[in-house]
């Protein structure tokens, strides 16, 4: 076989042999997938047409449920595909180009959320001073980092990958990732994982601390302000917090996953492969929507307004009748 990585076929494992069994995971994979894009989708029209959401906390979100498509997007499609295949089976070319997707959708949500937890600090410890700091360049700036920074070195981290040379072509996995693919070589370099060491250090360890900071700062000024104040706080922290923990889960079994895949049952082994793409989109826009005040009283406006359009079109539709049989 050419050794060209451009040309080599790759062997999902994971799937086995064609099934009935694999129509019910197509058909629940399908209606993940859908669930996921019209929840995110709907929480961006929200946030884009409502004028009162325009503010940096639900521009950040609006990126973070942008973010969850494009992981979602990178991962659903491939495992459908290959649910409905008699062979399943695809090129290096494009496990790099899904590796390359799925983790700038991992740092870069990360990157997002520690944006979000310093937005909370300021609008919580520095109130009089927020809209001072939070300026609107501020905000573009931290959006901007948010999504370069992950995207470059997602980068970098998928051309080192592919510089390597390809031995063995079977990946025991429902999707790629990179550990999988570096895997796959026949050397060890020491660039590469130098690469993701570093990654893992200013993408996941080095934002993890910046929350826990931040969240210990709010903490200690919540513990000092009033009854009134406090409930204020946890109303709009918590559903960052709950979403921050979540995303951290997800990395955190996705992480124990890559390097003991092989010992787990074959369900668990499937669960926790597709848990950082499964709960994070999913759950996000749900969590928002459901423990976000402004979110809840800016979706029933809308379903209001869509609702006396609906009627006024019905009006307009019956009028004419009525006036037809009065004559």
């Amino acid at each position: 076989m050419n050794q060209s990585t451009f040309e080599v076929t790759l062997i999902f494992s994971r799937y086995g042999s064609p099934q009935s069994l694999n129509a019910l995971f197509f058909t629940f994979t399908l209606m993940v997938y859908i669930l996921q894009v019209f929840s995110n989708v709907f929480l961006m029209l929200v946030i884009y047409f409502e004028s009162s959401l325009h503010k940096p906390m639900y521009i950040f979100l609006f990126n973070l449920a942008l973010n969850g498509l494009i992981g979602s997007s990178a991962i659903w499609p491939k495992i459908m595909e290959n649910l409905l295949s008699d062979s399943q089976m695809g090129s290096f070319t494009a496990c790099l180009v899904q590796v390359l997707f799925v983790n700038f959708y991992a740092t870069s949500a990360y990157t997002t959320l520690t944006a979000m937890a310093y937005d909370r600090y300021v609008s919580i410890c520095k109130p009089l001073q927020y809209h001072t700091i939070m300026t609107p360049g501020k905000v573009k700036t931290l959006l901007t980092v948010a999504n370069i920074v992950p995207l470059f070195c997602a980068s970098v981290q998928v051309y080192l990958t592919s510089r390597l040379p390809v031995c063995r072509f079977s990946i025991h996995k429902l999707f790629c990732d990179n550990l999988t693919l570096v895997n796959l070589s026949c050397v060890k370099s020491t660039l590469v994982n130098l690469h993701g060491a570093f990654v893992t250090t200013i993408l996941v360890v080095f934002p993890f601390i910046i929350v826990l900071l931040s969240y210990a700062k709010i903490l200690t000024v919540s513990l000092k302000a009033s009854k009134d104040a406090q409930r204020k706080a946890f109303s709009t922290c918590s559903p960052h917090l709950i979403t921050f923990i979540n995303f951290s889960l997800a990395i955190f079994f996705s992480v124990i996953y890559n390097r003991i895949n092989v010992h787990l049952p074959g369900d668990i082994n499937i669960l926790m492969s597709v848990h950082l793409i499964l709960t994070p989109p999913l759950l996000n826009p749900i969590i928002y929507g459901i423990r976000t005040k402004e979110i809840r009283k800016c979706v029933s406006k809308l379903l209001w307004k869509r609702r006396d359009f609906l009627d006024m079109g019905f009006r307009s539709q019956i009028q004419p009748a009525i006036i037809h049989r009065g004559v």
